[in-house]
């Protein structure tokens, strides 16, 4: 009797992690055979919950201080990552080939997710979980873990477009039966991609089938927190449609993709509308706090976030952001340092880029700026640490010896830290707050119907969706713009209000923001429409600062090679294994 094979290890995450929902902590037994485990109700039903352990997570790379220690953004124009041995920095120059490049692992754990999902789908049996007509949740309980499992699959088909490309569909074969692969025989996946483009509506076309058969939301999300939905299905078809509508997969720039997306993006919102209990904007009230604490709340009582890869109970995250002063039983290192392109990105108060505002003042520059500028960076003057422990200060990173400037082991390469996921914890005596980011929530749906509906049909049935994430944080209303001027804006929008949550890096892409534009020719641009030029500002005179705005120490420029950078290479060895797969343009040994 075959025995259920699990490649992925998953105790270090186990420790590090803890879910909310009892259905996510289900320990599983990975040394039961199939019958064992599709015999029993309760194995099925940790079988189900170990496919989850595949799912992105933002966070993942802060298990790994020495190499990853940092937010993602530092592949993009937004961060600089502070350690010298982070891998990001290599992405930066295109440092890597498809032999040694280090960040692959999103291929495994897509394929190893697809596969657990396929043998689910193969395997579950109604007569085993149930099916009847029940009041809530386990309503035909077979048939939900099913969408379950199909959805986990499309969403793991996802990543893989994201990072790779053109993906393997591995579904069902012609006979309907899903496909799992015999991970010992070499030539399992030697099987020809699908173009990124179909891929992509192959994902939100399995995200039909399953989308109305969920809940949308869980009545019992207490029990059920952590589980994907029919928000989820809705959530993810708005996203790919939307990147199978961009530049990259959508060269022609065929206006019937952009249509498309703009009606799945107004179908989750229509949808959320009917519910009693709809996903919203986190609000406290305070246009000053709102955005800030959305991302330091409970995530299980948050309603704006659709879907989470867990609860993190750990102070590694505030350890790794703080600015370098703060130590105690606990020291900082601040690792994840903000580049001036984004900051500014934020516009003035007024709702004017600091290039077209003739109130900005770059010695004064961080006064009347859209708030979330204040809620999401860290700058010199910007006030932290716990009051009660009288660690509450003025953030300094004057050169040469602020105290937040650098360290030992932390420090800043361009005068900001993060704060966004970043609780105000005592380093004295730290506590372990819990931390999530969402794969999905509903201000990034918002942003997708602007982009989409100003693509599809111009710019006044686009302004509702993109000043309702703006009215969040007190910030005017968009009017009177071209398309072309609203393209601008919304994507400047979702920089910002994104910023830090793995969508950067797919954004530049999926927009080819690269194309036509290099080091030399862009120095001319504000610094917040430079891609390849990385800035940072030096402070002196911390008494009465002075600031002045310079290339980022260390690492001041990037590398973008075109076609190869758009996309990660497949691990070398796969392709080896299996040569039908073919390795990304520009990555070839």
């Amino acid at each position: 009797m075959n025995k259920m094979k699990f490649y992925l290890t998953t105790a270090g995450l186990i420790l590090l992690m803890s879910a909310c929902a009892d259905f996510l902590e289900k320990e599983y037994d990975i040394s039961m055979s199939e019958e064992q485990v599709f015999s029993s109700k309760e194995n099925t039903r940790g079988f189900l919950a170990n496919i989850y352990v595949n799912l992105p997570d933002v966070f993942a790379g802060f298990t790994d201080e020495q190499f990853l220690g940092a937010s993602r953004d530092c592949m993009t124009d937004n961060a600089i990552s502070y350690w010298d041995v982070h891998y990001y920095h290599a992405v930066l120059t295109d440092g890597y080939s498809a032999s040694n490049h280090p960040l692959l692992g999103f291929w495994q754990t897509d394929v190893y997710g697809i596969r657990k999902a396929n043998q689910f789908l193969k395997n579950a049996r109604a007569e085993v979980v149930g099916n009847t007509e029940k009041a809530g949740d386990d309503n035909h309980l077979f048939e939900r873990y099913m969408s379950e499992a199909k959805l986990l699959r499309a969403i793991f088909h996802f990543d893989i477009v994201c990072w790779f490309g053109d993906a393997p569909i591995i579904a069902e074969d012609e006979s309907g039966v899903p496909v799992v692969f015999d991970l010992g025989n070499p030539e399992a996946m030697n099987m020809p991609r699908t173009a990124a483009a179909d891929a992509l509506k192959w994902i939100a076309d399995q995200c039909d089938l399953v989308k109305d058969a969920l809940p949308f939301r869980y009545s019992s999300e207490t029990e059920n927190w952590g589980r994907v939905n029919g928000a989820t299905a809705y959530a993810l078809k708005s996203r790919a449609l939307l990147y199978r509508a961009s530049k990259l997969h959508n060269p022609s720039g065929n206006i019937d993709c952009w249509r498309e997306a703009a009606q799945a993006a107004r179908d989750f919102i229509a949808k959320n509308q009917l519910q009693g209990n709809p996903y919203i904007l986190y609000s406290m009230g305070d246009t000053k706090e709102n955005y800030y604490q959305c991302f330091i709340t409970n995530p299980v009582y948050n309603d704006e976030y659709i879907l989470c890869r867990s609860v993190w109970n750990t102070n590694a995250i505030e350890r790794l952001l703080a600015p370098c002063g703060f130590s105690g039983t606990l020291t900082a290192v601040g690792r994840t340092n903000p580049t001036q392109n984004l900051v500014d990105c934020y516009e003035t108060i007024n709702g004017l880029p600091i290039d077209e505002d003739n109130t900005y003042d770059e010695q004064k520059p961080y006064d009347n700026r859209d708030p979330r500028l204040e809620q999401t960076i860290l700058h010199q003057g910007s006030v932290w640490g716990e009051k009660q422990e009288e660690e509450e200060r003025a953030v300094d990173v004057s050169q040469p010896d602020g105290v937040d400037y650098g360290a030992l082991h932390g420090g800043t390469l361009t005068g900001y830290y993060s704060k966004k996921f970043l609780h105000n914890i005592s380093f004295k005596n730290p506590t372990a707050p819990s931390h999530s980011c969402p794969i999905f929530r509903y201000g990034e749906i918002l942003l997708n119907a602007a982009e989409a509906v100003n693509e599809a049909e111009g710019p006044d049935n686009a302004y509702q969706y993109v000043n309702e994430v703006r009215a969040r944080v007190g910030m005017p209303p968009y009017s009177g713009k071209t398309k072309e001027q609203l393209r601008e804006r919304i994507r400047n929008e979702r920089r910002i209000e994104l910023c830090f949550e793995d969508h950067r890096f797919f954004d530049e892409r999926r927009w080819m923001i690269f194309e036509g534009q290099s080091m030399a020719s862009e120095v001319s641009l504000p610094r917040y429409k430079q891609y390849y030029n990385l800035y940072g500002v030096a402070v002196t005179n911390p008494a009465s600062p002075a600031y002045s705005y310079v290339p980022a120490q260390k690492h001041p420029t990037r590398t973008f090679n075109s076609p190869k950078n758009y996309f990660f290479p497949l691990p070398n060895d796969e392709v080896k294994r299996a040569p039908n797969l073919k390795q990304n343009p520009g990555w070839e040994l």
